[in-house]
C-alpha cells in the first residue's frame, strides 16, 4: 500500500499519518519525492482500511502496490532514486546523470599492492575503491582474504589516496566491522538470499551494494533488496555481475538485458561488474564500454598491479595501464547519452 500526500503536505502531517500507521500495526516507510512525498507501508497481509488513512490532513490518495517488492517499485517512487557515498574528494552519486567508477583488486593483499593500485585507478579518475577483506571462495584452501587487518589496509587507502571504499561483508559478523571501516557495504552474489545477513545490512547506516545471484531471476533479485529496504535502508545499489549458463568461453554469462529491465520496474540504481561476468581480462573493456551504452549507473571493475600473481582472480583482473583505456573509452560513451563519469 502507497500513501501519497498532497505536494503541500507538512513534515508534521507526514509525520502523523506515519505514526498513525504504526499504530494500525504496520510499518510506515516515508519516501521524500521531488513533488510530494509518499509513505510506502509494508507488514500488512491484507487491504489495510483506507477510509482510515485518507480522511487524515495532507493525504492525497492511497494506492495499492500490486508488485511483490514495495518499496523496491516504481509505483511506489516513480523517479529514480540517487544515492550519494560520501568521500574525501566529495560525494560520488548512483543513479544520477554520472556514471560512477568502482575499481581496486579483488582482494586485499597487503599494504604495498592496495597503494599501488589505488594510486593507478585515482590517476585514472576513479574515486572509489573495491577491495576484499573477506573473500568467500568456493575451495575452502584458497586465499580467504585477511579480515579486520584488510580492512584497517583500506580505511589507510582512504586517508592516503582520498576513495571511498566499496568492500563485502560475507555473514553478520563481519558486516559489523565492514560497516565502520567501509564506505559502501558489498553483498557478494553468494549472500544474495542470505535473509539474516539482508537484514542486518537494512540496520546498517551505511549504503549497500546487492549483487545478483548467480541463478537468480529478475523478481527474485528485486525481492532480496526490498528484505534490505524493509528494514529501513533505503541507501541499495544493485548490481548485475552475470549469471551461470551452458556457456563456456566465459566464467559467467553477463545478462546487459538485466539494466533496462530493472530500470523498468524498479528507481533503484544498478551497476555492472563486468570483471566477474565475463572472468576474463580481454573481455571486460568491451563489456565495461557496452554496460554504459546499455545504460548502467556504474561499473564495477578488478584491477590489480601484478594479476600473475594475484591471490584471487587474477585471470579477470585488468592492469592500472588497461583501467586507463578503460576510462577513456567509458567517458566517450557516456558523453553521447548525455552523462559524464564521477
Amino acid at each position: 500500500m502507497l500513501v501519497v500526500m498532497q505536494s503541500h503536505a507538512t513534515d508534521e502531517q507526514v509525520r502523523a499519518v506515519c505514526e498513525r500507521i504504526e499504530e494500525l500495526g504496520y510499518k510506515a516507510h516515508p519516501i521524500p519525492g521531488s513533488v510530494r512525498s509518499a509513505i510506502g507501508i509494508t507488514g500488512n497481509t491484507g487491504i489495510v482500511d483506507l477510509g482510515t488513512l485518507e480522511s487524515m490532513a495532507g493525504v492525497a490518495e492511497c494506492i495499492p502496490v500490486s508488485k511483490p517488492y514495495k518499496l523496491v517499485s516504481r509505483e511506489i517512487k516513480p523517479e529514480n532514486s540517487v544515492i550519494h557515498v560520501p568521500t574525501p574528494l566529495g560525494d560520488v552519486t548512483f543513479g544520477g546523470q554520472a556514471v560512477a567508477i568502482v575499481a581496486g583488486p579483488c582482494a586485499v593483499e597487503s599494504e604495498k599492492q592496495a597503494f599501488a593500485v589505488a594510486e593507478a585507478v585515482k590517476t585514472s579518475g576513479a574515486r572509489l575503491f573495491r577491495g576484499g577483506a573477506y573473500k568467500p571462495r568456493t575451495s575452502p584452501y584458497s586465499f580467504q582474504g585477511l579480515g579486520e587487518p584488510g580492512l584497517k589496509i583500506l580505511a589507510a587507502v582512504r586517508d592516503r589516496f582520498g576513495l571511498g571504499i566499496v568492500t563485502e561483508a560475507i555473514d553478520n559478523e563481519s558486516l559489523d566491522l565492514v560497516e565502520r571501516y567501509a564506505d559502501v557495504i558489498q553483498i557478494g552474489a553468494r549472500n544474495m538470499q542470505n535473509f539474516s545477513l539482508l537484514k542486518r545490512a537494512g540496520r546498517a547506516k551505511k549504503p549497500v551494494l546487492l549483487k545478483r545471484g548467480m541463478s537468480a531471476t529478475l523478481d527474485e533479485f528485486l525481492m532480496a533488496a526490498e528484505y534490505i529496504m524493509a528494514e529501513g535502508n533505503y541507501h541499495v545499489i544493485l548490481c548485475e555481475r552475470g549469471v551461470r549458463t551452458f556457456s563456456d568461453h566465459t566464467r559467467n554469462t553477463l545478462d546487459l538485458s538485466m539494466i533496462p529491465a530493472v530500470q523498468r520496474r524498479s528507481h533503484l540504481p544498478i551497476v555492472v561488474d563486468p570483471s566477474h561476468g565475463t572472468g576474463r581480462r580481454n573481455k571486460v573493456l568491451p563489456l565495461s564500454r557496452a554496460a554504459v551504452a546499455v545504460g548502467a549507473d556504474g561499473i564495477l571493475v578488478e584491477v590489480h598491479n601484478d594479476p600473475e600473481r594475484a591471490l584471487s582472480d587474477g585471470m579477470q583482473s585488468i592492469v592500472p595501464e588497461e583501467f586507463a583505456q578503460l576510462m577513456a573509452e567509458v567517458r566517450q560513451i557516456a558523453g553521447v547519452l548525455n552523462r559524464s563519469l564521477n
